[in-house]
């Protein structure tokens, strides 16, 4: 009799193993399926996100491209901004702006918008009403993104810093062709013409102290991000003066990118503050 009985229980217990496996093939199935779905979705997440200087993903469709960008379009604060020297406020502020630069290394990227030198330390700053603002990165645009009396620059390079909360202060150089720019001639002998996946050594430090013009003479005012997400609360000193880059600088510059400018935009009554 007892015999009999084991024949039902293993069969039992042999469909119950099956139904178990082919329910976890099933849920395994599904799981997979859907981190497939998953990945597909952020890849178009972000695909849907790439931004340009140019054409569906130009300037005037950056705010279409991502909620994370909605400042493009409706900030009240943006930059670049056109400069009218006979709308600027004068002023005479001791202290206001302390530059601390010394020979800092470097290494470069080409991140498909600029060619940007990223900082190896935080030893570079600059102190704005008493606070600290460490140099993250410098990089290039050209034209230049902001206008004096509506005209362009060649170039114009920023130098980017921030403080110990995430805020960001720049300070923004005008480039005219002239002379070779003997301090940036390191980093034009390896820029680099592809998009790159791994930054490239710098190999001498850069002498920031060289990149600023004798004259510092600044405007200020706030204002934002000139890239996507455009992100406002940004303190911009513009020198008036500029430095130069060869001719030859600027081409080696605008054969990478031909055009990687914001247009300016509108100042709705700030103060551009010259000091």
């Amino acid at each position: 009799m007892k015999k009999i009985l084991v024949y039902p229980i293993l069969a039992m217990m042999l469909i119950s193993a099956v139904g178990a496996c082919s329910q976890q093939t099933v849920t395994t199935t599904q799981l997979k399926e859907e981190q497939v779905t998953d990945k597909n979705t952020k890849a178009t997440e972000n695909d849907s996100a790439h931004w340009s200087y140019e054409g569906e993903t130009s300037p005037e469709h950056w705010g279409e491209l991502d909620p994370a960008n909605i400042a493009c379009v409706n900030g009240s604060e943006q930059s670049p901004i056109n400069i009218e020297f006979s709308q600027v406020e004068t002023e005479e502020v001791k202290g206001d702006l302390q530059i601390n630069y010394e020979p800092t290394s470097f290494s470069l990227i080409n991140n498909g918008h600029t060619v940007q030198a990223n900082a190896a330390s935080g030893s570079s700053n600059i102190l704005i009403e008493g606070k600290e603002y460490k140099l993250a990165q410098f990089h290039f645009h050209t034209p230049s993104e902001h206008e004096f009396n509506g005209e362009n620059y060649e170039m114009e390079l920023h130098l980017v810093h921030k403080d110990a909360d995430g805020k960001i202060a720049v300070l923004g150089v005008m480039i005219q062709e002239g002379e070779e720019n003997k301090s940036l001639a390191t980093i034009w002998d390896i820029l680099p013409n592809e998009k790159t996946d791994k930054d490239i050594a710098i190999n001498e430090p850069v002498d920031l102290k060289a990149l600023l013009p004798v004259d510092q003479t600044a405007f200020h005012y706030e204002g934002s991000l000139t890239t996507p997400p455009c992100t406002e609360e940004v303190k911009w000193t513009i020198f008036e003066m500029p430095i130069e880059m060869s001719k030859e600088q600027i081409e080696a510059f605008r054969q990478i990118f031909p055009d990687d400018h914001r247009p300016v935009q509108s100042l709705n009554n700030r103060k551009v503050i010259k000091s």
